[in-house]
């Protein structure tokens, strides 16, 4: 397969046929490295958004850290909101 190189702004780049991203899980970034004559673009794994997040929550759980910031009884117009 070859691609063609483009000019993009004043930058240029090369265009990765869809049916090549799809195979890859639609990477959003690659990694880039040069072997002798070649260039060799290595697909990043996307990252959960949410990874880690259980963990943190429960170091805060064990810290005393996970008290509501506003009291949940709280009722709270709307109309006053606005007006803030």
């Amino acid at each position: 397969m070859t691609c063609d190189i483009i000019k993009i702004g004043t930058s240029k780049g090369i265009r990765i046929p869809s049916i090549l991203l799809k195979k890859f899980n639609n990477p959003t970034s690659f990694e880039i490295e040069f072997d002798a004559n070649k260039i060799v673009l290595i697909p990043k794994k996307r990252k959960n958004p949410r990874e880690g997040w259980s963990e943190a929550f429960e170091k805060m759980a064990n810290s005393g850290d996970d008290e509501l910031l506003i009291d949940d009884e709280i009722d709270i117009d709307l109309e006053t909101v606005d007006e803030v």
